[in-house]
């Protein structure tokens, strides 16, 4: 049995919508072997499907159909530390967890290419599943079967601070909630903001991610599910935050904070208490760099 460490992942970063997204270092980790039956169970516990419905399963037994192999059955099991549903890439880390262990399992006939590919068809998206496998930051396009990356690694003075409720926003009711057409004039405001994104944090202009950040295809019809969410925001600017953002579908609220910003998540939780919001946690994490790899055997 072989042991994969897979990372959480935060998309968009504010106006890159389906497009961002990078690794963290919060992880899952998942324990697998090829079995004659499956074996799925959750070392922490927590509630998870056990049989052919599990999305660790299921994206390995594509992975076996492409390479024209049959699956009958696989041992798992999992240790689930990135909270499902908040917008911090739970299923992607099933995703990529699945492909990659039955791409070893298989002596490794799928290239990393091959795997962004096949864990985007899976999603139907790569902002959060290209991150979770190759860590870094990603900017990737997904034309229905290829996907056209590239991978920054990113060594910035910077911390990636998850502020996560305790209560869940499932991604089909997120997407639900956007419009299905846009103005010219709001493309042309996301299309800047993405572009300056990326080359402010990359280039060390933290100053400008504030307005980097800012965005018009999804984050403000996704506030109206989050309950209390520009308080969260404006907690986080408060207490020098550089910018903040619903991490993916949401309910997280990621706020970017310079290193030396010491005590942010002390303050940032004090005040989230002060106002009601007690059930919400903190977390400091910062850019995993190395993605989703096999830690022992």
């Amino acid at each position: 049995m072989f042991k994969i460490q897979i990372p959480a992942t935060s998309a968009n970063l504010g106006a890159g919508f389906d497009a961002l997204g990078l690794a963290l270092t919060y992880y899952n980790y998942v324990e697998m072997e090829e079995c004659d039956h499956i074996d799925i169970s959750s070392s922490d516990n927590l509630d998870i499907p056990t049989d052919e419905r599990n999305l660790i399963y299921i994206s390995a037994k594509d992975l076996f159909e492409v390479c024209g192999k049959k699956l009958d059955g696989l041992k798992i099991r999992q240790t689930n530390n990135i909270p499902m549903t908040r917008g911090l890439g739970s299923s992607s880390a099933c995703i990529i967890a699945g492909l990659v262990g039955a791409n070893k399992i298989l002596g490794e006939p799928l290239t990393k290419d091959d795997l962004v590919d096949l864990s985007a068809q899976i999603e139907g998206h790569p902002d959060n599943t290209a991150p979770a496998l190759l860590g870094g930051i990603v900017t990737a396009v997904f034309d229905g079967r290829k996907v056209h990356w590239v991978k920054q690694e990113v060594y910035t003075k910077l911390k990636f601070v998850a502020i996560i409720p305790d209560f869940e926003l499932k991604t089909e009711m997120a997407r639900a909630c956007l419009p299905k057409e846009i103005s010219h004039k709001d493309a042309v405001y996301n299309l800047s903001r993405a572009a300056l994104f990326s080359a402010s944090l990359l280039t060390g202009k933290f100053e400008n991610l504030r307005t980097a950040v800012h965005d018009r295809l999804h984050q403000p019809y996704r506030m109206e599910l989050i309950p209390h969410c520009r308080e969260v925001f404006d907690i986080a600017y408060t207490h020098g935050a550089y910018g903040a953002y619903i991490s993916g579908a949401g309910p997280t609220v990621m706020a970017i904070v310079d290193e030396n910003n010491t005590y942010f998540a002390g303050k940032v939780k004090f005040s989230l208490d002060n106002a009601g919001l007690s059930g919400w946690e903190v977390h400091e994490l910062r850019i995993d760099n190395e993605g989703t790899k096999i830690i022992g055997v």
